[in-house]
């Protein structure tokens, strides 16, 4: 998406080009390859752990870290590795947003344009909420001091990370339909009329 946005508008001329069918099937199929692999070594690296704890989470899936939690070996090497890999990966899809999104703001705040500037940011800003919530939930929920960790904080974490970003995401993206947000408009001119 970030770098569908900077080509969108960086390089408004070449868009066709740059983004293509086949550039987008190969940054799609790079995504769902990388997560495949990326999630084929967690669960692999997970299912050779001996666990001692029975193997019942106070979470609604298997999340690594509770798995740890339910782990007797001491020996977290392995999965120290994974966390090292999986946080390399972050890292570099972070770095390549944020600097997409300073070459976008670059360009859209050279616009001369008033309308254009908030085409532009319109266009941009909902992807960055949504980038923004997931990676500031993800990090509270993994980088939280173990003195504030409990099942409830856990659970409460896990679903404003995995559940909250996919929701919103359609919600924010459809805002930008007119017509959309004309029936909006109307429902919630009619909410204090049906509450009397």
């Amino acid at each position: 998406m970030a770098y569908d946005r900077y080509v969108a508008i960086c390089k408004p001329l070449h868009y066709g080009t740059l983004m293509g069918t086949r550039a987008c099937v190969r940054m799609a199929a790079a995504a769902w390859a990388t997560g495949f692999l990326h999630a084929l070594l967690h669960t692999a690296n997970t299912f050779t752990m001996p666990l001692c704890q029975g193997n019942v989470l106070d979470q609604f899936f298997c999340e690594i870290p509770q798995i740890l939690k339910l782990s007797c070996s001491h020996s977290y090497l392995r999965e120290v590795g994974v966390f090292v890999f999986s946080a390399c990966l972050i890292f570099g899809c972070f770095v390549f947003i944020v600097l997409s999104y300073v070459q976008i703001f670059r360009a859209v705040l050279r616009m001369p344009s008033e309308q254009g500037r908030h085409k532009a940011f319109s266009m941009c800003l909902p992807h960055l909420a949504v980038v923004s919530l997931f990676v500031s939930t993800s990090f509270f929920a993994y980088l939280k001091p173990p003195s504030m960790s409990s099942p409830a904080v856990d659970l409460v974490v896990a679903v404003l990370y995995s559940v909250v970003p996919p929701a919103v995401n359609p919600l924010l993206y459809s805002m930008r339909n007119k017509e959309l947000k004309d029936a909006l408009n109307r429902l919630i001119q009619l909410l204090p009329v049906q509450q009397h």
